[in-house]
């Protein structure tokens, strides 16, 4: 039960930003980017990876057999984003965003040490 609520709550994680692939208008909101910006194609883009990674947690939490890929997955984007974060001074306006990415760590660290285990 508890790899579930893990699996589910990386999910959760990942939820806002997979959202806006289909309502764009979040991605002012998170990032506070213009629509008319040049970045903001890439970070509606970005919007489906983040569904890629929410579909990897999802599955994950049903199919053991998807936990490792799932692990590594939503590592790469919880640990780069963060490790970026720092490294660019630590935008204000992007502490919201390291914050939900700091605290799903300790999920991810629960459900990434049992899946490897057989």
């Amino acid at each position: 039960m508890s790899q579930l609520i893990c699996w589910l709550l990386l999910a959760l994680v990942h939820l806002i930003p997979a959202v806006a692939l289909v309502r764009p208008a979040l991605i002012t909101r998170l990032y506070g980017l213009s629509a008319d910006d040049p970045l903001f194609p890439l970070m509606h883009h970005r919007a489906a990876l983040f569904l890629a990674v929410l579909v990897a947690c999802v599955w994950a939490a049903f199919d053991p057999t998807g936990r490792p890929l799932a692990t590594v997955v939503a590592a790469i984007s919880m640990l780069g984003f963060l490790l970026l974060y720092g490294l660019y001074g630590r935008p204000a306006s992007l502490r919201s965003i390291a914050i939900v990415d700091l605290a799903g760590l300790l999920p991810l660290a629960w459900a990434g040490s049992h899946a490897f285990q057989h």
